[in-house]
């Protein structure tokens, strides 16, 4: 969802310095930064942790795609997680400090966008069939297919967090 007067981020032509197999994965963590502070720039530090029908808040949402976009990325570059990774993995549902403001975990989640976008800029596309192991069970997948897997993993809880933002502010998009 793009409320802006400009195109969705996959139709404003490539993104600087990512190599072109990588454009949608760019265009996709993008968009869903777009579409997260359109969808949260209302809520206030209460009702981000709000669960209503018992599904998941939108704090845990942000928090959520910033570790899974932060250790899907590790993955990626053949790295194991650390311990600072695994902590935050164990308390996303938790909000990391009283009265944290959406704005704050929206930027927090941009800054892990950023990084992504990093990443991808300097991600040599010969590399990416290159074999991955995913956690301690080194679970087999590639490179691509974990840098797609973040794109595509970040959407899902994006359209998620949009819906439990709209029906927290009870608000038409």
């Amino acid at each position: 969802m793009n409320n802006s007067k400009q195109p969705e981020a996959w139709q404003r032509g490539p993104v600087p310095g990512v190599p072109g197999l990588l454009q949608p994965v760019a265009h996709a963590l993008i968009q869903a930064t777009e579409e997260v502070h359109f969808a949260t720039e209302e809520l206030d530090a209460e009702s981000l942790w709000e669960k209503p029908a018992g599904v998941a808040s939108v704090g845990f949402h942000l928090q959520h795609i910033r570790g899974v976009l932060d250790r899907l990325f590790t993955y990626a570059r053949g790295e194991v997680l650390n311990k600072e990774q695994l902590q935050l993995l164990a308390t996303e549902e938790q909000p990391r400090q009283e009265g944290v403001l959406s704005c704050e975990l929206v930027a927090l989640f941009k800054g892990q966008v950023d990084l992504a976008l990093e990443q991808l800029r300097h991600t040599d596309e010969s590399t990416l069939l290159q074999p991955r192991g995913i956690g301690r069970k080194q679970i087999p997948t590639t490179v691509i297919g974990l840098l797609v897997h973040a794109a595509e993993h970040t959407q899902r809880h994006v359209g998620q967090l949009i819906v439990t933002a709209r029906v927290i502010a009870k608000k038409d998009y």
